[in-house]
């Protein structure tokens, strides 16, 4: 097997939100393969992940912290710092959407999708940067969307208010941590069949996004992990504040919106889901 190019990420310590399934899973197994140490969160899958990453030689710890409250966030933070010695790459990658319309759209889900998004990243960013300090610098990378730059017929209106704020948050945090030595990046991906996505995409709209993305493939969770390998890398010693699209190209075209296609698929999502509260996390 050739030796992967240099990275920096043998020995370091991650930590990775939302890394039980999906994307986050993927980001966790990346970061393992070039060497470093896991602690992830997840509120159902983490354990399954942490014996994959003990499979490829690494130490693994699983968390089922709730990221959108400070206690258990710090409670978190302690534990690794006390058993690991610190932290020097985390990955804020836990997130959630639904399909509301404006008009059909609770006080209380656009709160969840602040508090779920943007909430947790704070809580985590906040904790995990004191750490960084003390280290001499680190690597933080923020899952933002397509959505959060652009109008996608994908998103939603919290969503995508939501995705945008973790671009806003990423750019300002590189400035204040700057001095620090700390590399604050977003990758923000374009539509990827996570298994989640698998489960709930039609046939026809399945076929529609590959004819609207240039690279003619999609996207899978292990092409943004990729990203966020090379951003927590050495080889990204002198990006920050950035973000990084990786979404096959799918954004470059501008084509014909079928309007009331997109305002009735809404309101058939709303009655199909009898909605009552019920979250879909990423």
């Amino acid at each position: 097997m050739p030796k992967p190019m240099y990275s920096g990420i043998e020995g370091k310590v991650a930590l990775v939100t939302g890394g039980g399934r999906g994307l986050g899973k993927a980001i966790c197994l990346a970061l393992a393969r070039e060497g470093a140490d896991i602690a992830l969160t997840d509120l159902q899958a983490a354990d399954e992940t942490a014996r994959e990453i003990e499979a490829l030689g690494k130490k693994a710890m699983a968390f089922s912290a709730d990221v959108t409250k400070e206690a258990e966030v710090k409670e978190m933070v302690d534990r690794i710092v006390a058993e690991w010695g610190g932290i020097d790459i985390l990955v804020n990658n836990v997130g959630g959407d639904h399909a509301f319309l404006l008009e059909d759209l609770p006080v209380s889900e656009w709160d969840w999708m602040m508090d779920i998004n943007m909430k947790g990243l704070f809580h985590c960013t906040k904790i995990v940067s004191e750490v960084m300090k003390k280290r001499g610098g680190g690597k933080i990378v923020n899952i933002s969307s397509l959505a959060g730059l652009r109008m996608t017929l994908y998103g939603s209106i919290a969503y995508s208010a939501a995705k945008a704020g973790v671009i806003g948050f990423t750019r300002h945090c590189a400035f204040e941590l700057g001095p620090a030595k700390i590399n604050v990046n977003a990758v923000c991906p374009g539509p990827t069949m996570t298994e989640v996505v698998l489960s709930r995409i039609s046939p026809e709209v399945k076929k529609r996004t590959l004819q609207s993305t240039p690279l003619q493939d999609f996207t899978y969770p292990e092409d943004q992990a990729d990203a966020v390998v090379f951003l927590a890398s050495e080889r990204a010693r002198m990006v920050t504040g950035t973000t990084l699209l990786v979404d096959g190209g799918i954004s470059l075209p501008v084509g014909f919106v079928e309007w009331d296609e997109f305002y009735s698929s809404r309101k058939q999502w709303l009655k199909e889901k009898k909605w009552e509260g019920k979250k879909t996390s990423m």
